[in-house]
């Protein structure tokens, strides 16, 4: 089970394919599609740790629908490559770095009243830990032989969750609606990691 159901990725796909037909017609390649969506993605953690929430949740959200777009490109083009996926895979991860530590710096260094200041600095850390281990939990499975995409927050998951309350709703009152959906997300992930070493387990060794 995901967070984001079937049916909503399936009709974001069908949105965003004469994008994706496009792309395809100009000759765009899917590598450069997802240097454009880290880019944006980095902007975004650069916003976050300047106190622009609700920019750096606009950006967020930006880089998410890139970054679904050059696979659907690489797929619909004949142009899924092994250094391709690897590429993708480790700016996503960098990704998902800048986010955290954007909104971490932003904890840190904001002069107005944060509430659970510590805390929230800890989690953002935690949430970078989780979200890595989320991918490399996937990753080593594949390593295996293993189709590894259990679990309820991908970093699709991530990225629409934070984007959203950070666009639509900000920081909220000393920060707390930004600092709670982090931590909702962490432990999302955490529990994501857990299912992950379950269904390995379950395979290789049996239940």
């Amino acid at each position: 089970m995901k967070l984001i159901p079937k049916a909503v990725e399936q009709g974001f796909r069908a949105v965003t394919q004469p994008t994706v037909n496009s792309l395809i017609r100009a000759g765009i390649r899917p590598n450069a599609i997802t240097t454009v969506g880290t880019i944006f993605v980095l902007v975004s953690g650069v916003a976050y740790g300047l106190g622009s929430i609700r920019l750096g949740g606009a950006l967020l959200l930006v880089s998410g629908i890139i970054d679904t777009l050059d696979g659907a490109v690489a797929r619909a083009s004949a142009q899924v490559t092994k250094f391709g996926a690897f590429y993708d895979s480790t700016l996503d991860r960098i990704g998902d770095g800048a986010t955290f530590m954007g909104i971490a710096v932003w904890l840190l260094t904001t002069p107005d009243q944060v509430a659970f200041r510590v805390p929230a600095i800890i989690t953002c850390m935690t949430a970078i830990i989780a979200s890595l281990l989320v991918s490399y939990a996937r990753a080593r499975a594949e390593g295996l032989g293993l189709d590894c995409k259990v679990g309820i927050a991908q970093r699709a998951e991530r990225i629409v969750g934070l984007g959203l309350v950070s666009l639509f709703v900000g920081a909220g009152y000393q920060g707390l609606v930004l600092e709670v959906t982090v931590g909702l997300l962490t432990l999302a992930s955490m529990i994501t990691v857990v299912q992950r070493f379950v269904y390995v387990y379950q395979v290789t060794e049996g239940s």
